[in-house]
């Protein structure tokens, strides 16, 4: 270990020359003046794609983590069940989530929560800014919760109506993408395409409904391949790949309405073994109620 100097791609430089390096992999964003000085002393070769790559297939090792992580956000998604209620806001939801971890080594990956009154929606996708709107009764409340131990997050995503039963509408938002989710999970085995993906979703566009985030996406170790949306909110063209035992996804269908007012979030992190996909979580699923027991 040693200083890097006034100029710290400076003294990479000067290293490089007097190693006579040739080639040097470089990882992650390489700024302009970083670029021009490591350059002119060596060939740059990025590995981005590659690094990505071994981080696709888990290790059991890694899985283990993740369990971990996957058993705090389970907390994590308890607490919030347990404290929301009719005078809280979402900072001090954020509050009781992250209390649920921290004390055992947990780190906040992410929390993110929504609110609106069921009875006339106007959101329908978490924020990932908390408001201070305070919660009432006959609100839904979404939430997305990763909570990592040692970089290795699970992710949660549930649905709670508070103080009042699902509205008619919630009810079929829900059932929706709980049949999406099913039929998702279903598929997911080594040797599935994306396109297995996508068509086990058609259930969500045949209802009249969309989503607006991920459809599925890797997770673990960085926020991975492949990132799928619907048939008919597909972002870019489905990758040419097949899915492979030890990879970790996210399926999370979050099923809105077509002009944006109301949505619901159902959905976790789950690992793909040679017999199929496998829950890490542990949380309860369906639509759920707030306040409750967790």
């Amino acid at each position: 270990v040693r200083w890097g100097g006034p100029s710290t791609s400076e003294t990479m430089a000067s290293l490089l020359r007097a190693r006579s390096a040739r080639r040097v992999a470089t990882l992650g964003p390489v700024g302009v003046g970083w670029h021009e000085e490591l350059s002119s002393a060596a060939e740059l070769v990025a590995v981005d794609r590659d690094y990505t790559r071994l981080r696709m297939i888990k290790s059991l090792e890694e899985i283990e983590f993740l369990r971990v992580g996957a058993r705090m956000s389970d907390g994590a998604m308890a607490a919030l069940q347990r404290t929301a209620r009719p005078g809280m806001n979402e900072r001090e939801l954020g509050a009781e989530v992250e209390s649920a971890y921290l004390s055992d080594g947990g780190v906040n990956h992410i929390h993110y929560f929504g609110a609106t009154p069921m009875a006339e929606p106007s959101l329908c996708v978490p924020s990932q800014y908390p408001s201070t709107r305070a919660l009432q009764a006959g609100d839904a409340v979404t939430a997305e919760i990763s909570a990592a131990f040692w970089d290795y997050p699970g992710q949660v995503l549930r649905t709670f109506t508070v103080e009042a039963d699902p509205t008619p509408l919630y009810e079929d938002l829900h059932a929706v993408a709980d049949r999406a989710f099913d039929a998702i999970f279903e598929v997911l085995r080594p040797g599935a395409s994306p396109h297995d993906v996508v068509e086990a979703a058609t259930v969500i566009d045949d209802a009249g409904y969309t989503i607006y985030d991920d459809l599925l996406h890797g997770f673990g170790g960085g926020y991975l391949p492949p990132i799928l949306g619907t048939r008919n909110r597909t972002i870019e063209e489905l990758p040419d790949m097949t899915f492979e035992a030890d990879m970790t996804v996210v399926v999370q269908p979050n099923v809105i309405t077509m002009d944006e007012s109301a949505g619901v979030q159902t959905g976790e992190l789950v690992w793909i073994t040679e017999e199929g996909a496998e829950r890490l979580h542990a949380f309860p699923r369906g639509l759920g109620r707030a306040p409750g027991g967790g």
